[in-house]
């Protein structure tokens, strides 16, 4: 739990921002500030551009630094990402995970962040939070989102709302009734990025949540393959899937039940929820810990 006037990083570890976003990372700082938080922003937030216009990132090694800033300070208590997109498993070699193991804080971030998420999990055995802050900023749910957070994260708020639960999500099993582990996973064309490295998470008995942005049925089915070609889906304990926005929106949401049940057996769990995933009024979850 955070207390008023605790210190939070800020840091953009995969795409960086364009600066036509800056009003609205401008507003999560008001709204983190409201709840009495102090949000510190690292460097390396907005997109660098040279004289010619062309726009990109810091270096990994630079932007792995920021985050390992925030974990050596101890003043800082809670370290949001507020990006998404392509590189974030760039920092990945370059981060120090003995300082990271002996941290308590707990990083927040989702998307592309999941290559973070489980890399901090397989290499130290902490959790992290695979949700998108900027969620509180949105004009659609934005509301409910802080009321949601502020009541996750804030000790001894007052509260003055009903909070529906940053952490409590809603469920339907597809095959099987019960599955526990160790929550692994988040995005599958992110999380499919650790294949083969030393960050993937061991997936024996682990729940394995998968969601997705972007991808229609053929993009989603080539992951599944891919995993099951893994042995993914005969080591887990059950899979959790979340939302798939894009194929969702142009197959319908039965899409998804019915492409992974071409590559997962009948006696392995299946659950569904509508609360993990892209969208604005999506929750959160803990990745490297259990649930039931």
């Amino acid at each position: 739990m955070l207390k008023i006037g605790d210190k939070v990083g800020i840091v953009c570890c995969s795409n960086p921002q364009r600066r036509e976003s800056e009003p609205q990372i401008k507003e999560l700082e008001r709204i983190l500030r409201d709840m009495g938080l102090n949000p510190v922003f690292g460097n390396h937030i907005y997109e660098k551009c040279d004289m010619h216009g062309i726009c990109g990132s810091a270096a990994p090694q630079e932007r792995a630094g920021v985050l390992m800033n925030f974990y050596r300070d101890d003043a800082i208590k809670a370290i949001f990402d507020i990006s998404g997109g392509d590189i974030a498993n760039g920092v990945l070699p370059h981060l120090d995970y003995n300082v990271i193991a002996s941290k308590s804080k707990l990083f927040w971030g989702y998307s592309d962040l999941t290559t973070l998420v489980n890399a901090v999990y397989a290499m130290t055995g902490k959790p992290s939070v695979l949700y998108q802050v900027r969620n509180m900023i949105s004009a659609e749910n934005g509301k409910h989102q802080i009321t949601d957070f502020r009541d996750a994260v804030m000790e001894s708020e007052r509260r003055q709302e009903v909070s529906r639960g940053l952490f409590q999500i809603d469920y339907k099993f597809l095959q099987g009734k019960e599955m526990q582990g160790i929550v692994v996973g988040g995005n599958i064309r992110c999380f499919l990025k650790l294949a083969g490295t030393p960050y993937m998470p061991d997936l024996s008995g682990k729940i394995l949540l998968l969601e997705a942005r972007s991808g229609l049925a053929m993009q989603i089915e080539t992951y599944f393959a891919q995993l099951a070609q893994m042995g993914a889906f005969e080591k887990v304990s059950g899979v959790l899937l979340g939302t798939f926005s894009q194929l969702e929106k142009v197959c319908g949401i039965s899409a998804i039940q019915i492409l992974i049940q071409k590559y997962v057996s009948k006696d392995v769990p299946i659950a569904v929820t509508r609360n993990i995933g892209h969208g604005t009024d999506a929750k959160a979850i803990m990745i490297g810990r259990e649930l039931s």
